[in-house]
């Protein structure tokens, strides 16, 4: 991984078996970001996806494996009253299987590239946005303090 600041804007490069969560909350801690938005794109090889079922209220796992090109990755870090970063991905994959286009989307845990990830990082200015536990879902939601 290789990273610049430009103006307020830090513009990440994964390499190859990086794994892009880690790499984006470690340039937040090195950087002391503490809260962000982010988009980028890629090429990957593996993934985990979540969706949330309300009538469980558990998160459904689908792990995918293969060339998967990361057409969208938008997402956000937060910090907890603690100072733990926490983050807040969604993701969409493009990839072939048996001969026929799929897509797979859904909440981000991990990805780890395969060939590139491009990532934009945007401090939030001003103020810092936190994070507030929801126990309904078990997660946590956008806090402004």
């Amino acid at each position: 991984m290789d990273y610049r600041k430009i103006g307020d804007t830090y513009y990440i490069r994964m390499d190859r078996d990086d794994e892009v969560i880690a790499n984006i909350l470690d340039v937040c801690r090195n950087e002391g970001v503490p809260s962000a938005v982010f988009s980028g794109i890629g090429g990957c090889k593996s993934a985990e996806l979540q969706v949330f079922i309300p009538e469980t209220g558990k998160f459904e796992t689908e792990q995918f494996e293969g060339m998967l090109e990361l057409v969208a990755l938008n997402g956000n870090v937060v910090t907890g009253d603690d100072g733990q970063l926490f983050h807040h991905t969604h993701a969409m994959f493009s990839f072939k299987k048996d001969g026929q286009h799929g897509m797979a989307g859904g909440h981000l845990k991990s990805t780890t590239v395969l060939y590139t990830a491009e990532i934009e990082l945007r401090p939030t200015l001003g103020s810092t946005i936190g994070r507030k536990f929801d126990s309904e879902t078990g997660t946590g939601f956008w806090n402004f303090k």
